[in-house]
């Protein structure tokens, strides 16, 4: 049964977002016995509320509060108002992911011991390594139902994976498959296999994607222990005279503002919305925001070296029909600093419908070569770009006095300018997607720039010292410790692999320890 708490219930947790964090985290708190109280931005959408339409989905779902952007990035010029694209609902981006789940690498964990001193970068060691991560990545893809773990067979691939496959083929890459994938390949956990709709961007209808929207938040209800309430966006977290955070004002569906009060408040609101949070619940006593001593909520953005390479074909591929990305090549994601950069990325398969490739293909973009592009959408494979970008403190989210959200508060700045390492990559990369799609005989190939973000990470970073972030290796903060954060803004640096799966296991590992401390009653 759904659980009510009273907002004067000092003894809940009160976690702050749905998504891949907080939806997990939520879920194995009150598998734990332990009351939760989830507060959600967005509406509620079930799969057969989700639309096989790209605007009408974007529309739907997407966080379109006000934003601003600068710096170098193209995204700054082409999309000023939505520096990422990320989902305002029950389950975060977990409804807009592709459902790639790949664990980082050793080194990864390491990248200032391992890559040295990078000029203009803020290299830093995770204060956790991959051999105490293993435990939490092997419960996070039993939890989500990872393809090729656990004797759980690979998704099928479709035409774009057989374009791009015979091409990794004749470059001599080793590493090629349908990936590891939170998309059910048989049905599995009260949810059917893949249907190969191929709209996996807009929620999936069928509920073969992992989602913690359908899958760990009712779980979590069923217990009695969790409560969710949507439409109730956070505006400052409240503390007492010692520095505790006592609890959260969020403003309800009708505008009204309501305190709940809190024995535990996790953040979890993605990148962008987390360090903002933080940021706007400066107080006499935290001049400078939240868990701020050290200078460093909101920097060392990072969004993950992207790009795309769609290629024409003589003979249609029809690269829209089946799973969205069930195709990488893991081949470039080691650490080989011969190829002129540091870090390494991966290789994945992509499609866009004919309305985002209009937009995003060659943003701004007219005429006969743009509109020749499109008349070949039929005829197009495509694959997508993810590597490990730099951190830099100079990159990060602000607060923009001059522009203010519904609710009054500053809005969010996004700033990003790329490090020469993410161009160097980002060129290397873009070389090897068109050498792959030349070797199979494509006729044209159209290397396309980022687009708006959904991997955001950094800007509340995990650090051993407190002065080089803002939480320890629990996703604790250093300067409270009854205030975590919860997502991906934890992250000391990007990896080349995308992020939920470590999302998922850093959210379960987090709940183990929430709930050792607070039986101790150390927090």
């Amino acid at each position: 049964m759904t659980a009510k708490f009273d907002l004067n219930d000092d003894g809940v947790v009160v976690v702050i977002g749905t998504g891949a964090g907080g939806g997990v985290l939520s879920n194995e708190l009150a598998q734990k016995g332990i009351k939760v109280v989830a507060l959600e931005a967005g509406g509620r959408h079930l799969p057969q509320d989700y639309q096989n339409d790209e605007w009408a989905s974007f529309g739907q779902i997407s966080w379109l509060d006000a934003r601003t952007t600068s710096g170098d990035w193209r995204v700054a010029r082409d999309f000023s108002g939505l520096p990422s694209w990320i989902v305002k609902a029950v389950g975060g981006s977990t409804t807009h992911w592709a459902g790639a789940s790949l664990r980082f690498q050793e080194h990864e964990f390491k990248v200032k011991t391992v890559y040295g001193d990078v000029a203009g970068a803020s290299l830093l060691d995770w204060p956790i390594g991959l051999s105490e991560m293993e435990p939490w990545y092997d419960k996070a893809e039993k939890n989500i139902g990872v393809t090729r773990t656990n004797g759980i067979p690979g998704l099928p691939g479709n035409n774009n994976y057989k374009v791009f496959e015979a091409g990794a083929k004749k470059l001599g890459y080793k590493n090629v498959h349908t990936g590891r994938m939170a998309i059910n390949s048989e049905p599995r956990d009260g949810r059917t296999n893949c249907q190969q709709a191929g709209f996996c961007f807009q929620g999936c209808k069928f509920g073969a994607k992992w989602s913690s929207a359908y899958s760990d938040i009712p779980k979590g209800e069923a217990t009695g222990n969790l409560e969710v309430r949507t439409h109730a966006q956070v505006l400052k977290i409240e503390h007492d005279g010692q520095g505790k955070v006592t609890g959260v004002i969020y403003a309800d569906k009708d505008g009204n503002q309501q305190l709940q009060k809190a024995r535990i408040v996790a953040v979890a609101g993605n990148s962008i919305e987390s360090p903002r949070l933080l940021l706007n619940s400066a107080s006499s006593m935290f001049p400078d925001g939240l868990a701020n001593s050290s200078g460093q909520v909101g920097k060392n953005y990072m969004r993950h070296m992207t790009a795309s390479m769609y290629a024409v074909f003589p003979e249609p591929v029809r690269f829209w029909r089946g799973t969205t990305m069930a195709g990488i090549i893991t081949d470039e994601s080691i650490h080989d600093p011969s190829r002129g950069f540091v870090g390494g990325y991966e290789l994945e398969t992509l499609a866009l419908g004919i309305p985002f490739m209009a937009a995003f293909l060659d943003p701004g973009g007219w005429g006969r070569s743009f509109t020749g592009a499109l008349d070949m959408y039929e005829n197009m494979a495509g694959l997508w770009i993810v590597g490990e970008d730099m951190p830099q403190e100079s990159n990060g989210v602000t607060l923009n006095t001059d522009v203010k959200d519904q609710y009054g508060l500053p809005a969010p700045n996004v700033h990003f300018t790329n490090h020469p390492n993410d161009n160097a990559m980002r060129n290397h990369a873009w070389g090897q997607a068109q050498k792959l799609y030349d070797s199979v005989g494509a006729t044209r190939t159209y290397p396309t720039p980022p687009y708006p973000s959904t991997h955001n990470l950094g800007t509340n970073r995990m650090s051993a010292k407190p002065r080089d972030g803002v939480v320890n290796k629990w996703g604790q903060t250093h300067d409270i410790n009854n205030l975590f954060v919860s997502d991906g803004s934890q992250f000391t640096t990007g990896a080349a692999e995308n992020p939920t799966l470590t999302i998922i296991a850093l959210a379960m590992r987090q709940a183990d320890y929430i709930a050792k401390e607070m039986a101790a009653r150390t927090i």
